[in-house]
């Protein structure tokens, strides 16, 4: 409850941090689109050697962001697309993929999600056909070589029947024009040789003739046999030798052979490629995205619930550091626990000037301030039974505890209770008494030392109580050396002469003036702020008071804040105060700590652990 003021703290500056954050965000809208993965026919037969369907499936959704489809993607939409913007999900117990894309426009979040398939479906086929990219290629480049030497061939057959044809016509040709002009020329001769008009041939002239026309007959004959094979060769018939007839044969088997060859190629082009076909996982978008109609984010009142708990967790978080590294006393059994010493007070706090704290018990004896300190005379009475208490010593560990104004009210108690009591300020080198209760300092302990007054010299009585005061007086320059002087020893026992019982205000225990007091006086108490006197100047000051074999009586809790009260002892019973005493006499009992905050004072008040023990 005592930090509940900061978990509040950190709920509201989370609930408001978040709903302010909430609308300084630039809105995101979502779609989502699905596909399915199918593995490859060939796949399906058996699963030795390849992956699981949810391990097909969990490759392409890691497929999706990867820079060519995100390239691709892009590209196809006209801007960027970031791999951030993309969740992909496999759909509990089945195949089938969920992508999701958020963008600051819902169009454009769906344009990506559809695309981003489409795209992934062309990088499938692109990435699977890498695969039999090398036997494809090899088997192209032999096709497409076979391809040219069937056509260089055929070309090369092509020109081999047609340069024999032509050459075939030139030399008949060239024949036929010999022999027309053989006939020519043999019927010339004829001509010359055959007599003219009537004269009758000589024989030898008929034997001339007769084997003139048998020669022109021979040469008629064969002119007609060239005549012939002439038309022959214009109608597409070739006549070669022997040596031509091999070689067009040759190539002409070649080129059957190359055929062959090309057609195997073929087979086996088309052969990978359906491999390919059969081993490709199939990718089939079943769902088109839409645009959404609400953003997804921000979303105030949730970021503003979020902001709360994350609030409440700093908070706490906080509060847990602050309490680990508290290194400060806080309660009663820490005291016991590392020091072996009880505490036999508890002196509630109080919010008012330094002088209006130091009269409290005077001015209103009825206040819970008083009563913690008549609670500690009790004690204090009940602790000396065997040993009488003559001289205390009233310190601290550290400046700024409050030991002053305790043990002045602590002696104004004790006169209340019909003892006569000597307050005396043994702080030489920082005073306060004569400040706390408003009287002339000209006059003090070191006029004992300096100009040899005596107790009752100094002594001023504190209005018209039994209680006196002795003030520090004039500040010496050695004030460890005065009190631990004979005169200072002699000083004590007078107290015991003068007075019931002497409490002596002194510095704080670090000091060697305290030092030398504690080893002197009856018993010690030392006063300790909970939740602020730590633990190492709470050692140190027991350290030092059992090196001079001081008695200490028990720990005073000085200032405990009222809403601490539970916590630093459970002292909580002086809130009952009030409504005893106002059922007891009818008078109106004095304010409490809540009716004090009202008015500017508060007074807060704990109870007693020893609230059992009879009260004076």
């Amino acid at each position: 409850m005592r930090w509940f003021w900061l978990l509040l703290l950190g709920v509201l500056l989370g609930g408001v941090g978040g709903y302010i954050g909430s609308t300084y965000q630039t809105p995101m809208y979502q779609s989502a689109t699905k596909f399915l993965v199918s593995r490859a026919p060939d796949q399906r037969v058996s699963d030795v050697g390849y992956i699981s369907d949810q391990q097909l499936a969990l490759t392409y959704i890691q497929l999706l962001t990867t820079q060519p489809v995100l390239d691709a993607a892009s590209a196809k939409v006209g801007y960027k697309v970031d791999g951030s913007q993309i969740t992909g999900q496999l759909v509990r117990d089945t195949l089938l993929i969920q992508v999701t894309v958020e963008d600051s426009d819902a169009n454009r979040a769906a344009l990506i999600a559809n695309s981003l398939i489409s795209v992934l479906i062309d990088q499938n086929e692109i990435i699977q056909a890498s695969r039999f990219a090398a036997s494809e290629e090899s088997l192209q480049a032999q096709l497409k070589q076979m391809e040219q030497q069937i056509a260089a061939l055929q070309i090369e057959i092509s020109l081999v029947s047609e340069q024999t044809q032509k050459d075939q016509q030139k030399e008949v040709n060239a024949q036929i024009k010999s022999l027309q002009e053989s006939i020519l020329g043999v019927q010339k001769e004829i001509s010359a040789v055959s007599p003219s008009g009537q004269t009758t041939p000589t024989p030898e002239q008929m034997n001339l003739i007769k084997e003139k026309e048998l020669r022109l007959e021979r040469l008629q004959s064969t002119l007609d046999f060239y005549q012939q094979i002439y038309l022959n060769l214009l109608n597409g018939e070739i006549s070669t030798s022997n040596s031509q007839a091999v070689d067009l044969e040759q190539k002409r088997s070649t080129l059957t052979q190359y055929q062959q060859i090309y057609s195997n190629l073929l087979n086996s082009y088309e052969s990978v490629r359906l491999a390919r076909l059969r081993n490709t996982p199939n990718v089939v978008q079943v769902e088109q995205a839409e645009p959404a109609k609400r953003p997804i984010r921000p979303r105030p009142l949730t970021n503003a619930a979020l902001g709360c708990t994350v609030g409440l967790l700093i908070a706490a978080g906080i509060i847990f550091l602050i309490e680990y590294l508290d290194n400060t006393i806080k309660s009663p059994e820490e005291i016991a626990q590392l020091f072996e010493a009880p505490v036999i007070g508890y002196i509630p706090e109080v919010k008012s000037s330094r002088s209006r704290e130091a009269l409290m018990s005077a001015d209103e004896p009825r206040s819970p301030f008083a009563e913690s300190l008549r609670s500690l005379r009790t004690n204090l009475e009940f602790s000396s039974v065997d040993k009488p208490l003559r001289v205390l010593l009233v310190t601290s560990g550290g400046p700024g505890e409050g030991k002053t104004t305790l043990a002045a009210n602590l002696g104004m108690v004790m006169a209340q209770a019909g003892k006569r009591v000597i307050v005396v300020d043994a702080d030489l080198r920082r005073p306060k008494l004569h400040k706390f209760l408003g009287v002339n300092n000209r006059v003090g302990l070191s006029d004992i030392f300096l100009n040899h007054r005596t107790i009752q010299a100094i002594t001023r009585p504190w209005r018209d109580s039994d209680m006196g005061v002795i003030t520090s007086g004039s500040l010496p320059p050695n004030p460890a050396e005065l009190l631990a002087s004979d005169k200072m020893r002699q000083f004590i026992e007078g107290l015991k002469e003068q007075c019931d019982i002497a409490i002596i205000d002194s510095p704080p225990i670090l000091v060697a003036d305290a030092a030398v007091l504690a080893s002197r006086v009856d018993g010690v108490l030392v006063v300790m702020n909970p939740g602020k006197t730590d633990r190492n100047s709470g050692s140190a000051t027991f350290e030092q008071l059992r090196r001079v074999n001081a008695r200490v009586l028990g720990v005073i809790f000085n200032r405990i804040p009222a809403n601490r009260a539970e916590y630093y002892g459970g002292y909580h019973h002086y809130s009952q105060y009030y409504s005893y005493y106002a059922a007891s006499d009818g008078s109106t009992p004095p304010q409490s700590g809540r009716k004090r905050k009202e008015t500017g004072e508060m007074i807060n008040f704990v109870s007693d652990e020893s609230s059992d023990r009879p009260r004076s």
